[in-house]
């Protein structure tokens, strides 16, 4: 959910009791070891600028580090440089620690990163941390909001439970759909003040698979300070 690219990563893990149920075929978010997933990524500015991206996840398997509460957790990495850390239990999906290359060791989520709570049911809330991918500075520096923000709380809930998305990747059913949205206050130009700036994330969890979508949205309305935009993932392959 670290990252430039995708947002929207967000990973899993399980404990003893969860690596098996964890790892079958109907997993909503697979974990086990030798999982690939290859993302188009387009993100579309308010200024007019269309950038274009390729974003690889893969998963390497249940491991063990000092730096991890409560032993070993489930890998995941993606190729712009951040390692993720998961757990899967009766409460759901949800990260622990996450590296990037920068990173001398994994740093610990706390609290508690959920990329899925339990039940899986239309209606199931929670709340966990984002940041803004989207919204940037006119100019200063750094440019990037997240710089200064780097933990907005967002709520999220889960509208569907059956529903159907297309992709390059291929037509996918039974799919979790979430909604996520947040507010985050700004100061927007000497005219308009401050404002509550809208962050909102729709991702698409489908059986089998795991994220095949997201939908994130960062409008900034053409403020003399500040500029938006949107950004979309879709599957491409996966194995």
């Amino acid at each position: 959910m670290g990252l430039r690219r995708a947002a929207l990563c967000v990973a899993c893990l399980a404990s003893i009791a969860g690596c098996e149920q964890a790892g079958t075929s109907a997993s909503l978010f697979p974990l086990d070891a030798g999982h690939r997933w290859t993302y188009r990524v387009i993100t579309q500015a308010e200024d007019g600028t269309t950038e274009r991206e390729t974003l690889v996840m893969r998963t390497l398997g249940a491991e063990s580090d000092p730096a991890i509460e409560g032993g070993s957790a489930w890998r995941r990495r993606s190729d712009s440089g951040v390692d993720y850390w998961l757990r899967s239990d009766s409460t759901g999906i949800y990260r622990v620690a996450s590296k990037s290359d920068l990173d001398p060791a994994p740093k610990p989520d706390k609290p508690l990163r959920f990329v899925l709570r339990a039940p899986f049911v239309r209606g199931t809330q929670w709340r966990a941390g984002t940041v803004p991918y989207l919204l940037m500075r006119r100019n200063e520096f750094p440019r990037e909001v997240r710089y200064t923000h780097p933990d907005v709380p967002m709520n999220f809930q889960i509208e569907a439970e059956d529903d159907v998305v297309d992709v390059p990747a291929g037509h996918f059913d039974r799919c979790l759909r979430v909604k996520g949205t947040a507010t985050l206050r700004l100061y927007a130009d000497p005219v308009r003040g401050w404002r509550d700036m809208p962050l909102s994330t729709t991702e698409w969890y489908c059986a089998g698979v795991g994220l095949v979508r997201v939908e994130r949205t960062e409008p900034a309305e053409r403020l003399a300070y500040l500029t938006g935009g949107t950004r979309t993932l879709e599957l491409v392959s996966w194995q």
